[in-house]
Formats: structure tokens, C-alpha cells, sequence
């Protein structure tokens, strides 16, 4: 019979053991534990509004080329109705939440929100590719005031005259090289029964692309918008009073009824090729091959009254990308606007998207892009009101297309349009107010 100091022994050794396995065990718990917090901690979710329903696809593939070299970092894009995300924006950013990952509208949308501290700045220490961004291009992206950025630039957009290849070999028509020219064209294709320009007048918005791509041609291009920027002169000037009526000359080659066609009309009325040409913008392109993918597609510029006159498109940049001043994963989102500001990222978007993009170095592989660019590279013009008067309200943009709905409807004479602008934009434009 064993004695009872030999149980206590046995016992002693058996707790001591069970002891021990328990020990093991709540640091086998506790070292799992922080593992997971480890691995939680390093997984972002970032959040990433937008206003481009369209463009949802695309994004999710750009995504998934980031996430795939930043596993620990998800990028959810959420899109807003167009003509709502401006407030809805405005609305959450003004509440201090909104996304981490902000789309902003160029210019002066981009600088209410800059000014409001809103956005974070960015650096060529923080995304160094901005280095290579021409300043005209970052322009669209900054703050007028302090120079300081705000967003990477994504695209920009070029306006011209878009014609159906087709209908010119089958009419026998060329590329014309003045202002006469052009117009005896438009009476041609005219003549043939075509509608010889699909542009409308019921969305205001669609005048303003109009006048983009054929006043710059009349009233001198960069001289005169360099001039009404800096303040050397106004919207009164001679110059673009006559621009103003020389757009008047198209109305005869506008469709029937004209002031009721609205964007989506003229759009399909150029894809169906029910008319030969459309001003527009280069991202009319993606859209025309999408509802009739047999058009062939050719550009050109509004010619001036002489030969070598005119030539001009109107160029600016699009909008960005910017970050929200309050994101808790500043670390995680500058990783993000790296690589949106990389030329591998430039060349998807333009490959995806058929849009010029607004990285320096992209090479657009669809041909009527490469010719817009080259069209942009000889002779290029600020899109006047966007670049230069979006700022405040009134807006540039806002009286100028207004006021063409206005003249085109025999309502105002180009002198009252001119008139009308200055009076607006010398409320809050400084350089006016000399």
C-alpha cells in the first residue's frame, strides 16, 4: 500500500504538468491572437468615389492590377450619378467622412474643395511622377492662388471636328483648309442629304464644346486667350465678338429644329450616320465606336478664313485624383495615387477607355486618338472657359452657354453676348475689376 506523502508527490507532479500544458496553451492562443490583430491591422479597405457610372469595368480591372502588388490593400469604387456626385461629395466631406480616394472635376471644382481643406496636398516628395506633368496640365489640378497641388490628372480632352470617313470617300469630299471651304462642304454633304453637322443647341452645356472648337480659330487662338486671362483685355473685345459671330454662319448646317436636339440625340444621330460631322470632344470616340462599331472615324480642326489661319483645338485637362485631407491610411493612399500617376496606369487608360490620358509619355494605341494628340501637339488652345473662368460663380461656363442658347435663338446679337459675359464675370474676376 502506498503512502499518502507518495500521492501528494504523484499529484503534485500531475498538476504541475497540467500547469504547464495550460501555460502552453494561452501563449499558443495569445501569440495567434496577435497575429490576426498583426494581419487585420494591414489589410485597408479604401474607399474611392467617382461620378463615371460608364467606367465601372474599366476601374475594376486598374483595381485589380494594384491590388495584385498591394495584397493588403483593397480599393472599393463606388460610383454616383453624374449630376449628383458634386453634392453628395460636398455633403459627406462637409460631415468630415467621405472617401479616402476622391475623383475631382477639374479647375474650380477641384479648388472649392482644395481651398475648404478638403484635399490633401500633394508633393513631388509624395508622388514623384508629378515632376513630369506639363504645368499647363497641372493647372487643371491646383490652386490658382498657391500653386499647391492637389490631384494627379487623368485625362484630357481634345475638341475638333469628328467626320464619318465613309461618307466623305462616298461624297468625294477632302479635309477642307479654310472657313469657305468648310462651309461649301457642309452645303455639299448638305445637298446630298446628310445632316452636315449633328450638334444641338437644347443642352446648353453642348454649345459651350462648340464654341471650343470653332472660335479659338477667329479670335486668335492663344494671343487672345492669354490676353482676357491675365486681364490685358475683356470679352468685349472685337476678337471675340467676331468669333461669336462666325459660330452664327453654322446654323444653316445644324439639323432641322436644332434648338431641341439634345447630347444624346446629336450623338445618335452622328453614329447612325445620319450626319457626316459632329464638333466635339475626344471623348466622343468610345461612344460612336460602341453604338456603331463599323464607323470609320477621321479628324480634323475648324480651318481659319485663310490657309494656315485657324487650326486651333481646344484642349483641357479633365479632372484628377486627389486624397481626402481626413483618411486614416494616408500611407495606403499615396500608394494608390502613385500608381493612378504612373505611365503603365496612363497607358491602361487611354487602352481601355479610348481617351487621351493626361500622363506624360502614353502612346494611345487607337489611331483617331493618336491623331487628336498629334492635332493637340501642333496647335493647341486653352478650352477658354473651363480653364480660365470656372472658378466662381457666375461661372465663365455658365454665362457663356446661356447666352449662345440665347443668340442662336435670335434672342441676343453676339455685342450682347459679350456684354453679358463681361458683366457676369467682372463681379468676381479681379483682373476685370481694374
Amino acid at each position: 500500500m502506498e503512502s499518502e506523502d507518495k500521492y501528494l508527490v504523484r499529484g503534485g507532479r500531475d498538476s504541475m504538468k497540467a500547469l504547464r500544458g495550460l501555460a502552453v496553451c494561452l501563449i499558443l492562443i495569445f501569440c495567434l491572437a496577435i497575429g490576426a490583430a498583426s494581419s487585420a491591422a494591414t489589410n485597408v479597405e479604401l474607399t474611392f468615389w467617382s461620378w463615371r457610372t460608364e467606367d465601372i469595368d474599366a476601374y475594376d480591372k486598374f483595381i485589380k492590377v494594384f491590388e495584385a502588388e498591394n495584397p493588403n490593400i483593397k480599393v472599393k469604387f463606388i460610383p454616383f450619378k453624374n449630376t449628383e456626385y458634386n453634392t453628395i461629395l460636398a455633403t459627406a466631406l462637409q460631415g468630415g467622412t467621405g472617401p479616402d480616394i476622391v475623383h475631382l472635376r477639374s479647375y474650380g471644382g477641384m479648388e472649392a474643395l482644395a481651398s475648404a481643406g478638403y484635399l490633401m496636398e500633394l508633393t513631388e516628395a509624395s508622388v514623384p511622377d508629378l515632376a513630369k506633368f506639363p504645368k499647363d496640365i497641372l493647372r487643371g489640378a491646383s490652386n490658382r492662388h498657391t500653386g499647391k497641388v492637389y490631384g494627379v490628372p487623368f485625362a484630357i480632352q481634345i475638341i475638333q471636328v469628328i467626320y464619318n470617313k465613309t461618307v466623305f470617300d462616298e461624297l468625294g469630299l477632302k479635309e477642307p483648309t479654310t472657313w469657305d471651304e468648310f462651309l461649301k462642304l457642309c452645303q455639299t454633304v448638305k445637298d446630298k442629304g446628310y445632316v452636315p453637322l449633328a450638334n444641338g443647341g437644347k443642352d446648353a452645356w453642348a454649345f459651350e464644346t462648340l464654341f471650343g472648337g470653332v472660335a479659338p480659330n477667329f479670335y486668335g487662338g492663344n494671343d487672345f486667350s492669354d490676353a482676357v486671362i491675365n486681364g490685358e483685355t475683356t470679352f468685349k473685345d472685337a476678337r471675340f465678338v467676331y468669333s461669336l459671330g462666325k459660330m452664327l454662319e453654322l446654323r444653316p448646317y445644324m439639323p432641322k429644329d436644332f434648338m431641341g436636339i439634345g447630347y444624346t440625340d446629336m450623338q445618335m444621330m452622328f453614329a447612325q450616320e445620319m450626319a457626316a460631322m459632329m464638333i466635339g470632344g475626344s471623348y466622343e470616340t468610345a461612344t460612336f465606336e460602341r453604338l456603331n462599331p463599323d464607323l470609320k472615324l477621321g479628324v480634323f480642326p475648324v480651318p481659319g478664313e485663310k490657309a494656315g489661319d485657324g487650326g486651333y483645338v481646344a484642349v483641357y485637362m479633365d479632372g484628377s485624383y486627389g486624397i481626402n485631407a481626413v483618411t486614416k491610411h494616408k500611407a495606403e493612399c499615396l500608394k494608390f495615387i502613385n500608381f493612378l500617376a504612373s505611365l503603365r496606369y496612363g497607358q491602361m487608360f487611354a487602352d481601355e477607355l479610348s481617351q487621351p490620358a493626361a500622363i506624360p509619355g502614353v502612346k494611345p494605341k487607337h489611331p483617331v486618338l493618336a491623331e487628336m494628340l498629334s492635332l493637340a501637339n501642333e496647335k493647341s488652345t486653352p478650352h477658354l472657359m473651363v480653364v480660365g473662368f470656372r472658378f466662381e460663380q457666375p461661372s465663365g461656363s455658365t454665362l457663356l452657354q446661356t447666352s449662345l442658347q440665347a443668340m442662336f435663338s435670335d434672342k441676343l446679337t453676339p455685342e450682347e453676348v459679350a456684354s453679358e459675359i463681361h458683366e457676369g464675370l467682372v463681379k468676381w474676376y479681379k483682373p476685370f475689376q481694374k
